[in-house]
């Protein structure tokens, strides 16, 4: 079975997430929906009860009217009257009642007003006869009351029965919904249980595969420490050797060097008197002087010597950066604590002489952090960048050099930017080979500055790149350990 990438695991365990949250958000509204449809079944259900809970309550109060009014003509007792007159009250507003609560139901409607209608007519003749109770007790057979008695009873039933039958679909729409909602909050719960079984599968094998990844790792570097200890020594020898083979190319070129320009200065001084010679044989025999001869003293030999001259102390200061850099290889870095603020005062100080004759203005940001690292290192890393920024100005240009620093989590970013006449982009990495040099080669130098701060970079774990474009000036970024211990610099 293929190992799933982090890629891969994180992306299922995303998507089981995400799928999750949208089936629980799911679950929630339609949960949210069959609940509001529950409850408006339920309370359509307690509406219908209410319905029936009018209706037979205007069924009794109905039945005491006339059961009163019977017993009042029967027995001309009081109370019979009493109660009469306090149905024919109650009764009304009870067939009202029913009225206003069957309002979104028209079949009730029209029942209702059939019952309103023959409930006015039974309480007018049951006034009637209470009124003229000798006459009306007397034949109980031609009594209208009766009949619209009976037929209110009938109009009751049939609204009753109405009652019922939507008592009974709504309670069964009611069970409906209950059922959908337990249905779905199954559903939902097997489909959450899946989605979780499914991450739980996912977090196993990637789990699985880092373990297996770890214990490939954990046998891969059992002898890691002594390889990377091995070809440390073997790359310290090599920088020693490299560092020695240059002390001992520059010492030994030193010595025909100085033999060359010892005979040099021999030379030169043994062509002022032929040149006196060869002037004075022009005066008193000019017969006697070859003028190839003359060109030759006159003008070949000082120039071939210039010539001569300049290429050796060329070759001089070449071999001198050589064994400079040699001896930064081979000093051991001090770390300590260096304020910035003052070292690029310092800096800055060394410089002033020369930018104030080239009109350079230099701004130190103020409250630069403090670093620890070696003093020495870090002056000749700036002081090349300053001296860099002063060397290469814009002409027509006013000079103005920036020097900031922030901390950047463990690290400090340092720059030096410039207006100058910047660096092309095809140049940024070449301008920090040794000997290498960008643009136009109006100013003095050998291409060992840039070289050497970044190989002094290197020892203080640092790191020196450029930002610039041509005539836009240049932004020189050194960032360095906020911290350089004794072992990041001896290694």
């Amino acid at each position: 079975m293929a190992k799933l990438s982090d890629r891969t695991a994180n992306a299922l365990v995303l998507a089981a997430v995400v799928s999750g949250f949208l089936l629980l958000m799911g679950i929630g509204l339609a949960g949210i929906v069959v609940m509001e449809r529950n409850l408006r079944f339920t309370e359509l259900v307690a509406h219908t009860y209410e319905v029936q809970d009018a209706i037979s309550e205007y069924r009794v109060l109905n039945e005491r009217m006339e059961t009163a009014r019977r017993g009042y003509l029967l027995s001309a007792n009081p109370r019979f009257s009493t109660v009469f007159e306090q149905m024919t009250t109650l009764a009304p507003a009870a067939l009202q009642r029913i009225g206003d609560l069957t309002q979104d139901s028209p079949a009730q409607q029209a029942r209702f007003a059939r019952a309103k209608a023959l409930a006015q007519d039974q309480i007018s003749l049951a006034k009637a006869s209470v009124a003229n109770r000798q006459a009306s007790a007397a034949d109980f057979a031609e009594d209208r009351v009766v009949d619209d008695t009976r037929a209110l009873r009938d109009l009751s039933q049939e609204m009753a029965k109405d009652e019922a039958a939507k008592l009974v679909q709504r309670n069964r729409e009611r069970i409906n919904s209950v059922e959908q909602l337990i249905v779905l909050v199954a559903l939902g719960g097997l489909l959450t249980l899946g989605i979780a079984v499914g991450s739980l599968w996912v977090i196993w094998r990637y789990t699985r595969d880092l373990t297996r990844s770890r214990d490939e790792l954990g046998r891969l570097n059992e002898n890691l420490e002594d390889e990377v200890a091995a070809r440390t020594v073997e790359l310290s020898r090599a920088n020693e050797e490299i560092q020695r083979f240059a002390y001992i190319v520059s010492h030994d070129l030193r010595s025909p060097l100085v033999n060359v320009m010892g005979f040099t200065s021999e030379l030169e001084a043994a062509a002022k008197p032929l040149g006196a010679l060869v002037e004075r044989v022009e005066t008193e025999a000019p017969e006697l002087l070859h003028p190839d001869a003359k060109l030759a003293v006159t003008s070949d030999l000082p120039e071939s010597l210039r010539f001569i001259r300049a290429s050796t102390q060329k070759m001089d200061r070449l071999i001198n950066a050589i064994l400079r850099l040699s001896r930064e290889g081979r000093r051991v870095l001090t770390p300590q604590r260096v304020d910035l603020n003052v070292l690029f005062a310092t800096v800055v100080s060394s410089v002033k002489h020369r930018a104030d004759e080239l009109g350079v203005e230099i701004e130190i940001a103020p409250h630069l952090p403090v670093v620890v690292s070696d003093r020495l290192a870090l002056e000749q890393i700036f002081s090349n960048l300053v001296e860099n920024a002063l060397k290469y100005l814009k002409p027509g240009r006013p000079g103005r050099i920036e020097i900031r620093a922030q901390p950047r989590g463990e690290r400090v970013i340092v720059e030096v930017a410039d207006n100058g006449r910047g660096i092309d982009p095809k140049d940024h990495s070449r301008i920090f080979d040794l000997f290498r040099r960008s643009g136009a080669q109006d100013q003095p130098g050998e291409g060992i500055g840039l070289a050497h701060a970044r190989t002094l970079g290197y020892r203080l774990g640092a790191t020196v790149t450029v930002d610039s474009t041509l005539d836009e000036g240049a932004t020189f970024r050194v960032s360095l350990p906020a911290s350089l211990t004794l072992e990041a610099s001896a290694a």
